[in-house]
């Protein structure tokens, strides 16, 4: 019985662990405990979060400057939530086409025979 409550308390305390941090609720130093968000980052969120909460990801990317999409999923990643929503990616805007995907691919009446 002592074992299973101990198994029970370590894998409750390993839960807490990878506890999501909701970026509108966080506090410095758990902003900072987020791999890849040190003091400065932080500082930057804690301003942004004093002009209103974040209302999504997208609104959060936008105006912390230094996080985009990449960061945004590692931030992700790591726990970190906005409004308890995990980072879904965003799907690339029609303005920022993929420029290879447009690329002249060749056709029957350009390949040489």
């Amino acid at each position: 019985m002592f074992k299973k409550m101990m198994v029970f308390a370590v894998a409750m305390s390993a839960a807490m662990a990878f506890a999501a941090v909701d970026v509108n609720k966080a506090t410095p130093a758990e902003l900072d405990g987020i791999k890849g968000i040190g003091p400065t980052m932080s500082g930057k969120i804690l301003d942004e979060r004093k002009k209103g909460n974040f209302k999504d990801w997208g609104d959060f990317i936008e105006r912390v400057k230094g996080i985009g999409d990449g960061n945004a999923a590692k931030f992700s990643a790591e726990g970190l939530t906005v409004g308890g929503a995990s980072y879904k990616g965003s799907a690339p805007s029609p303005a920022k086409k993929d420029i290879k995907s447009e690329a002249i691919k060749p056709t029957a009446s350009t390949v040489k025979k």
